[in-house]
């Protein structure tokens, strides 16, 4: 059998067979195709138009028929999809303005630049401008727009920088209170601890913790949430620590509102014999550290005038290090702790923005493998926010006396430390970490900015001993990315970054992990206008 279709396909002629060969082949016009060759290309003929409809309806769906009605404009407009590539229709000029250098012109403020995107749109459709005339008028309005948020934040960090150093109007109120009435009321001034409870201030058989405060109010919490959670308070011993200012307000606190059976105890610096012994180095690098920071920043005014192009971070961890706290003797006194209880084997350092919820005593159970801090890691942990702090977090890398550490080894924390202060008096940590406040100082706090824990991390090199991260939650004052229930599970809480609990500046959902643990029915705390929230 053959198949004849002539050159114009307008007319086809089958003729009789001849045997099996004539069977498989077709002759279409002058040549012979095989039915095989014939089926293929019926099949992709079939698959082809397939194709093309498919893409019409997509087309149709989209809205779009009236503007590609034809296969040619199909495939240019499909056909780079198809590929796998992506044309652009954004015309080139758009692309080099947007992405021309900043001139100095261009910072300044213009009138006739829109101010919102109803203004854009409606000068956009009264112009009609071309593509270069758009791309200008959209690059104004970017930068004016970038300028305007770059002020609102660095505002806001100012702000955050005055509510966190300020000494806020209650708790000025409270210390007033507990001085007038540690001068008027002899049971404001009960000696702490009693004369029969003196003995226990270097018995090693109890549990010694330590807190450094000029803060009454926070002192108290930490206090009354370590004691209320202990299973054996009668075994507890806290010593206090404080200034000699807030030294009054501070007994009469805790003579007034005992924590028995625990053994309080309340001494101010001066009290100590330690510190009337020739130079104190912490009290010189104050001085020092002062003098080198007042001249080298020139306060926060300074700080947010004179940078037009820093970024907000930036200007923010400036703010940060202007904060009173980072030249407080309170948060030095801590790499003292050997000669402050020369009698004691080991005890546990507390700040005074934690909350304890459970009981401390299991400290004590840490095999320390003769390190001398016991710590939390804050490079491990499923915050990344809080828990990504590595050596390169804290200390400036690209000074040649910071070159010779790793930057990428995990960072400790401060807040809830275990100190086996039998084995620290065996290193030279203490002379280490003065040492290195002096370079700080002698490079113009150019190997960090603030802070009493980027020294630490360098004096502590290699006897922190890493305990278990239930110990020591943090990143409650600087973010809220915590839930509630997390924080709830948790050992001790640390409250640390600008939004301390006692502020109105703290976040809302946290604040009361701490307000629990204060008496709003007390007449000190009520006299001073102290709330819940």
């Amino acid at each position: 059998m053959q198949l004849h279709v002539s050159p114009s396909l307008r007319h086809v002629t089958v003729f009789p067979g001849k045997g099996v060969r004539e069977f498989i082949k077709v002759r279409i016009g002058s040549r012979w195709v095989s039915y095989r060759m014939l089926f293929y290309s019926l099949l992709f003929l079939t698959f082809l138009l397939r194709f093309i409809f498919v893409f019409s309806t997509v087309d149709t769906i989209d809205g779009d028929l009236s503007k590609c009605s034809t296969i040619g404009c199909l495939g240019k407009g499909k056909g780079p999809r198809i590929l796998g590539r992506m044309e652009s229709n954004v015309p080139e000029v758009i692309y080099q303005i947007l992405d021309e250098a900043i001139s100095e012109e261009e910072v300044e403020p213009k009138s006739d630049i829109p101010q919102t995107l109803h203004d854009f749109m409606a000068d956009i459709k009264q112009t009609s401008p071309d593509a270069k005339a758009f791309a200008l008028k959209l690059r104004q309005m970017v930068l004016l727009l970038e300028q305007r948020t770059r002020k609102a934040k660095i505002q806001e960090y100012l702000y955050r920088h005055v509510a966190s150093s300020s000494i806020p109007k209650h708790l000025h109120c409270l210390a007033l209170k507990l001085a007038n009435e540690h001068s008027n009321n002899a049971a404001a001034r009960l000696q702490l601890p009693s004369a029969d409870l003196v003995p226990t201030l270097v018995d090693n058989s109890y549990f010694h913790f330590v807190l450094a405060s000029d803060n009454v109010l926070a002192a108290s919490v930490v206090a009354k949430s370590l004691i209320k959670n202990a299973l054996r308070p009668r075994k507890f011993v806290l010593h206090i620590i404080t200034d000699r200012k807030t030294y009054a307000p501070m007994q009469a606190w805790f003579s007034l509102h005992p924590l028995a059976p625990a053994v309080i105890e309340v001494k101010a610096l001066h009290q100590f014999d330690w510190l009337s012994k020739g130079k104190v180095p912490v009290l010189e690098a104050m001085e020092k550290d002062q003098r080198v920071r007042s001249k080298f920043r020139g306060g926060s005014s300074a700080i947010v005038a004179k940078n037009n192009t820093e970024k907000p971070q930036a200007i923010a961890a400036k703010l940060q290090a202007l904060s009173p706290k980072y030249n407080s003797l309170m948060n030095h006194i801590r790499i003292h702790l050997p000669e402050l209880f020369p009698r004691l084997n080991k005890v546990v350092f507390l700040d005074d923005d934690i909350v304890i919820q459970t009981d401390l005593s299991a400290l004590w159970d840490i095999d320390m493998n003769g390190k001398v801090n016991g710590a939390v890691e804050t490079c491990r942990g499923e915050d990344s926010f809080v828990m990504s702090k590595r050596f390169k977090s804290y200390l400036n890398f690209s000074h040649p006396l910071i070159a010779n550490f790793d930057p990428n080894e995990c960072a400790w924390a401060y807040g809830m430390n275990i100190f086996d202060l039998e084995a620290w008096r065996k290193t030279n940590i203490t002379l280490t970490y003065y040492h290195w406040l002096e370079q700080n100082l002698k490079s113009d706090l150019s190997l960090w900015q603030l802070g009493t824990l980027p020294p630490g991390l360098i004096a502590f090199h290699g006897q922190v001993h890493v305990i278990d991260p239930f110990w020591h939650m943090l990143g409650l004052g600087y973010q809220d990315n915590t839930t509630l229930s997390d924080a709830e599970t948790a050992g001790v809480i640390h409250f640390n970054g600008r939004a301390k609990p006692w502020l109105d500046i703290a976040f809302p959902q946290l604040r009361p992990l701490w307000a629990k643990y204060i008496d709003f029915s007390d007449k000190f705390i009520k006299g001073c206008h102290i709330r819940v929230s």
